[in-house]
Order: structure tokens, then C-alpha cells, then sequence
């Protein structure tokens, strides 16, 4: 008899939290009609598959499939593919969950009758940089008020964290896009709101996510979802939020300010070294070199006080022997993810050609195969 429930998790070199993962999920209160586990694996090249078997030899409700795509899309659909279950439940290595996290998720699915349901977004760091970065993560202040970093918030909206649907569902809507190495998630969410579809969060559903654990992974992380999030508004033509084109802006700005500000200063100091005594075209270059400078500085000084205060006020909920880093993880946050966003534009809309190599890199675990784009679709 085939199970009610298949839960579907998309694996790369996770030797360090896969264990500790499928320990959670099998400890799963079981829904009516049970459920399967479907672990598709990208190629590992650690202990990740070894672990899995392990789990598999001694849980038939574990299966281990292939991902040679190695992206979380493409293993998501595979393992989709592959389910028995009338209801898919997304779950992430990265995650412990509560044992009745999959039992709720099909309650919350039949009760409100949404295409996709899940819970907010909770983090659990390991570390003092990770507790920072975990403590940024669930402030307005570094996701715009997207209300699914709010761990009381119930109610309809644009995304939610992993998800559970009705396998019908993939029929209606598709099947996650296989070109995007990021922002798969947000994309097919888009799909369904689009497509007149509901979305719904609720508390009862509890995960705990493992944040990144140093600034450089972090930085290589968001600039990954900026990146990527670039594709997704050139596919359906408008952003699912504003919140997705601010940090962009932002970087634009300072990077624009910044370069204008050096070309002025340079060419004020050569004119004055040709003509060692200033003229009219000097006079006006360093007027523009101060007017530049000075909205540059203005800039910066209003970020860094938003930044202070932001810092103040999650150092106040979290803790506050975190608020030293804080100011420095807002902008690295901020500041990649614009920077993505910015490279993106470059090549998706500027250059109309398919993602640069760095961008189809993981940010955990090697290399994902370069998909196939349409950017100019």
C-alpha cells in the first residue's frame, strides 16, 4: 500500500547535518496513511550517500535517488517524480524539525484548502558568528518585513519556507524551474500566487534552519539569491515585492556615487598638477567632486545609522553580546545581495546571454552543472 505522505529532500555534501536530519524526520509522528522519505543526492563527494544508505538498509521508508544535476530544483523534481504520496512535503538537510512538523503540515493543507502551506522561517545557530547572523536573519531591518521570517505570523502570503502541497498540484502549476540554481522556491511561489493560487503560513508548523556560519559564506549565499532573483522578475516581468529591487538600488547608488567621486577627485588633482594653480574647469571639478562626495557621505551616514539602530533593536531581542558584528552582518547581507542583483541585471538583461559560471556554483558543497538558460525570454 503506497504511503499518503512522501517527503522529498534535496542533498549535496551534507555529511555534517544529514544525520542528524533524517534522525528528525523519521522520528516524524506518522499522518494517516503514512509517509516515505525520498533523499535526492547530487553527487556527493563526502560521506552524504554512505550515511543515507545506512538510514535506507535500516528504514525501508528511505530511498536514495540521483540528482546529476546536483541543483536543488532539479533534485526536488526528481524526487517528485519518484514520490508515492498524494502530498509532497519539502524538507531541507540543513533543518531539525518538530516531530509533528509533517502531521501538521497536512492538517494546515486540508483545512485551509491552500495550494502550498509551511511554517516561518526559524533559525538554530551553532556558534557566535551563526547567532548574529541567525539574530539579522528574523530583523525587518535585513529581509524588508517579509512576514515569513516572523515566527508568529499566521495567515496568507507571497512565499513560504520549504512547503507541502497536493501532488495534483505539480500538475496545475509545474514542476520547480531546473534553470534557477537559487530562487526556486520564490519562483514557483510566484507561480502560484500568478496563477491565482494560495499560499499559507501557519506557527503550528515548526523548523529550525542552520544559518551560515561566517560572513564569507553568508556574502556568497545572498549575492546568490540576488543574482538569481534577477531571473525570476525577467521570467514574469514584475518582482513579487519591492523589497527585492531595494538593496539593488542601494549598491547602485554607493558604487555609482563612489566611482563618480574618485573620477572628480582624479581629475581635479591632475588638472591642478598640469596647471599647478586652479583655474575655472578645476574650480567646477571640485565643486562636483564635494557635491558628489558629499551625497556619497550623506548616503553611508543614514545607512550606518539605520544599520546602528536595526543593530540595537536585535541585539535588544537576541542578546547583547551579539551587537558588535551586527552592523557589519546588515551590510553584508545587503550589500551582496544588491551586488548579485546588480551582476544579474548584467547578464540577464544587459548581456541577454545564460548565467556567468560563478553564479551555477554552490555556496555549499561544490559545483552544480550550468543550467540551460532563456535569459532572453
Amino acid at each position: 500500500m503506497s504511503p499518503e505522505v512522501t517527503i522529498v529532500i534535496p542533498t549535496r555534501n551534507e555529511e555534517k547535518h544529514i544525520t542528524q536530519c533524517l534522525r528528525s524526520v523519521l522520528q516524524q509522528e506518522p499522518p494517516p496513511g503514512g509517509f516515505e522519505v525520498i533523499i535526492a543526492d547530487g553527487a556527493s563527494t563526502d560521506k552524504t550517500r554512505e550515511l543515507v544508505e545506512g538510514f535506507a538498509r535500516q528504514d525501508p521508508r528511505v530511498r536514495l535517488i540521483d540528482n546529476p544535476r546536483q541543483i536543488v530544483s532539479s533534485g526536488l523534481n526528481a524526487a517528485i517524480r519518484a514520490a508515492a504520496g498524494s502530498i509532497i512535503v519539502r524538507m531541507d538537510a540543513h533543518t531539525e524539525y518538530a516531530p509533528d512538523y509533517v502531521r501538521n503540515c497536512v492538517e494546515v493543507l486540508r483545512a485551509t484548502g491552500a495550494d502550498n502551506v509551511g511554517g516561518p522561517a526559524r533559525t538554530r545557530a551553532k556558534g557566535y558568528m551563526a547567532s548574529a547572523i541567525a539574530a539579522a536573519y528574523h530583523s525587518p531591518f535585513a529581509v524588508g518585513g517579509a512576514r515569513f521570517h516572523d515566527p508568529t505570523f499566521e495567515g496568507y502570503l507571497d512565499t513560504v519556507t520549504y512547503g507541502c502541497w497536493h501532488r495534483a498540484h505539480f500538475d496545475k502549476f509545474g514542476l520547480f524551474d531546473e534553470e534557477l540554481v537559487r530562487n526556486q522556491d520564490d519562483e514557483h511561489n510566484l507561480r502560484i500566487t500568478r496563477g491565482g493560487g494560495k499560499i499559507y503560513q501557519s506557527p503550528k508548523i515548526q523548523s529550525w534552519y542552520s544559518p551560515r556560519s561566517s560572513l564569507s559564506a553568508l556574502f556568497r549565499q545572498y549575492m546568490q539569491y540576488g543574482y538569481w532573483k534577477v531571473r525570476v522578475i525577467q521570467k514574469h516581468r514584475i518582482p513579487a515585492s519591492i523589497r527585492h529591487l531595494v538593496p539593488g538600488t542601494f549598491v547602485l547608488a554607493l558604487l555609482g556615487l563612489g566611482a563618480l567621486s574618485l573620477s572628480l577627485g582624479l581629475g581635479y588633482l591632475l588638472l591642478r598638477l598640469a596647471n599647478m594653480a586652479a583655474g575655472k574647469g578645476t574650480e567646477l571639478l571640485f565643486l562636483g567632486f564635494a557635491g558628489v562626495s558629499a551625497a556619497l557621505g550623506l548616503l553611508l551616514s543614514v545607512y550606518f545609522l539605520a544599520a546602528l539602530a536595526g543593530s540595537f533593536l536585535t541585539a535588544a531581542r537576541s542578546g547583547w553580546r551579539l551587537l558588535p558584528p551586527l552592523p557589519v552582518v546588515f551590510f553584508c547581507y545587503h550589500f551582496s545581495y544588491g551586488l548579485g542583483f546588480l551582476l544579474g541585471f548584467l547578464d540577464f538583461v544587459i548581456g541577454k546571454k545564460g548565467p556567468s559560471r560563478w553564479a551555477g556554483a554552490l555556496t555549499r558543497g561544490g559545483t552544480a552543472q550550468q543550467p540551460k538558460s532563456k535569459a532572453s525570454a
